[in-house]
């Protein structure tokens, strides 16, 4: 409640030694904007350009100004033709063929052709989880012309498209097959695509800014409406710039004066005073919000036995995460979180008492006395310029000390964390044991689209977890008959990750953005650059 507090007081201080916020407030909400020219505020800033090699959620939303998808989601989440034309099945579903859409061109002006899309999906499904499950049951992937992608399945995979069209990294986004032949484990650091815009890569200045210019060699689909990642994107602005503002007021103060367009992430305590504000729109566009995590390093002591990750959830408060993410407003956030988004087919009461009986922090210091735990020290990532990781952190930092563990809070840059926290090597090594970090509602629907939740070890998510029962729950999943088995199945699987662990969900936040009003067709689901204009 202190971090609250003095949150706010700084919000506030700083909004109001801000001359000209008055002034804008005054004039009626700020300057006009450019018909042509959009200016987006990230989370933070972009740890890395390739949406493969990192989860972040502003290297996704960069890559879909770039990059374009074989599919894509609507508003139901449900896949929709993007760049193919169309698919047909057959051999009782262990066959799919898809033809290309006309028209396809990248960046550099070559044709996309099929060979691109299959090395791109190959690079793609070496990390990530969905990716490796379809992997796993296709017998060969191929290109027999220069529009057909075919797969030929093992089994039947029905999900095929939702695995191609899940707009959360590692997104599987279409680049130039020599671009796609890069080690998946290694960063491509030329981004060329076939979206609705041009990286414009002599512009970026690292940490403060990354500019995009409309591609008009991109030929939109013909055909629905524009929803989520899926329907015809259309780039009205001729050019997209993303500005990295660490400070929450100053970004709030820029948005109100009409100097940038749309926050990704406004500072909570000022959402109330944006909403007041002239000139500004503020909407939740992510309806089943973003899952909150506590990851642990499962490579190293003393978070390699469940016995010492176990030892701290009989203390662990999802509502203090929350509060101290997202604040006071419940509305805004939900605790009673388990492994799978709150209110969905898959989501139970299963395990869940170990989150929502009363908290005691005797018990969990008595669980840790009595673990293998031997004082080893504890490093919490704790990412300055993404302010409800900094939050989570914080809690973290209290709680662990609280239990008994020797704790190291370190403050870094998020880019820096999405670094590190690649690296498998031990805290002496300058790795790490804790970070935290989220998952949209929408990738938590199932075992197969949570990547968190795998427990493959070494070709896991950072934290590299091993748990073979989880592992072969997740087969049984995918191979269960009907809706009833897999909720059957789910429950188990609930059941187990609260034996192993693989991270402590924190809860579900529903983060406003906050745009200026005279923004329209803003997309639902993600930052889209599509289909927004100024009016």
């Amino acid at each position: 409640m202190y971090r609250r507090s003095f949150l706010a007081a700084g919000a506030g201080l700083a909004a109001l030694a801000a001359p000209s916020l008055s002034r804008a407030q005054g004039s009626g909400g700020g300057a006009k904007g450019s018909p042509d020219v959009l200016r987006f505020v990230p989370a933070a800033d972009i740890p890395a350009l390739d949406p493969i090699w990192t989860t972040a959620s502003q290297t996704r939303d960069h890559a879909f100004l770039i990059y374009d998808t074989l599919y894509g989601l609507d508003e139901s989440l449900k896949p929709q033709p993007q760049m193919v034309a169309g698919h047909v099945v057959e051999n009782d579903g262990r066959l799919w063929r898809m033809t290309l859409r006309e028209g396809l061109r990248f960046h550099d002006n070559t044709p996309v052709l099929a060979r691109d899309c299959v090395a791109s999906i190959r690079r793609w499904a070496v990390r990530d989880s969905f990716g490796q499950s379809l992997m796993a049951i296709t017998e060969e992937l191929s290109a027999p012309d220069d529009k057909t992608v075919v797969f030929r399945l093992r089994s039947p995979f029905p999900q095929l498209p939702a695995a191609l069209a899940k707009y959360s990294s590692p997104v599987c986004v279409i680049m130039p097959e020599r671009l796609a032949k890069t080690d998946a484990f290694t960063a491509v650091t030329e981004p060329t695509g076939s979206g609705p815009f041009r990286f414009l890569a002599g512009e970026r200045v690292a940490g403060s800014r990354m500019a995009y210019e409309r591609f008009d060699g991109y030929v939109p689909r013909p055909d629905g409406v524009a929803q989520g990642s899926a329907g015809p994107k259309v780039a009205h602005f001729k050019r997209v710039e993303f500005l990295v503002m660490p400070d929450g007021a100053t970004a709030a103060s820029a948005l109100q004066r009409g100097e940038v367009d749309f926050l990704r992430w406004p500072l909570i305590d000022l959402v109330p005073m944006l909403r007041e504000a002239p000139g500004v729109a503020v909407t939740v566009i992510e309806p089943l919000g973003l899952v909150g995590k506590f990851r642990f390093n499962h490579l190293h002591a003393p978070f390699n036995d469940a016995g010492v990750r176990r030892a701290i959830l009989p203390a662990f408060s999802q509502a203090d995460y929350m509060q101290a993410a997202n604040g006071a407003d419940t509305t805004l956030w939900r605790d009673g979180a388990g492994f799978f988004t709150p209110g969905t087919a898959m989501a139970s009461d299963a395990g869940m008492e170990a989150l929502t009986a009363p908290r005691d922090i005797k018990r969990a210091k008595d669980a840790l006395a009595a673990s293998s735990y031997k004082g080893e020290k504890v490093v919490v990532m704790m990412p300055t310029d993404f302010p409800i990781y900094n939050a989570m952190a914080e809690v973290t930092g209290e709680l662990l000390r609280a239990i008994g563990f020797n704790v190291d809070v370190q403050a870094m840059d998020w880019a820096t964390a999405m670094q590190r926290r690649a690296k498998p090597d031990p805290v002496e090594a300058g790795g790490w044991s804790i970070f935290h970090t989220g998952q949209g509602g929408s990738e938590e629907l199932s075992p197969v689209s949570n990547i968190w939740l795998r427990g493959n070890g070494k070709s896991a998510a950072p934290g590299w977890p091993e748990s073979p029962k989880l592992e072969a729950l997740r087969t049984e999943w995918l191979g269960a008959p009907d809706e009833a088995s897999q909720k059957r199945i789910a429950r188990d699987i609930q059941l187990q990750a609260f034996q192993d662990l693989p991270y402590i969900p924190t809860g579900q936040l529903f983060s406003p953005v906050a745009h200026r009003a005279d923004l329209q067709g803003v997309v639902k689901g993600l930052p889209a650059f599509w289909n927004i204009r100024r009016v």
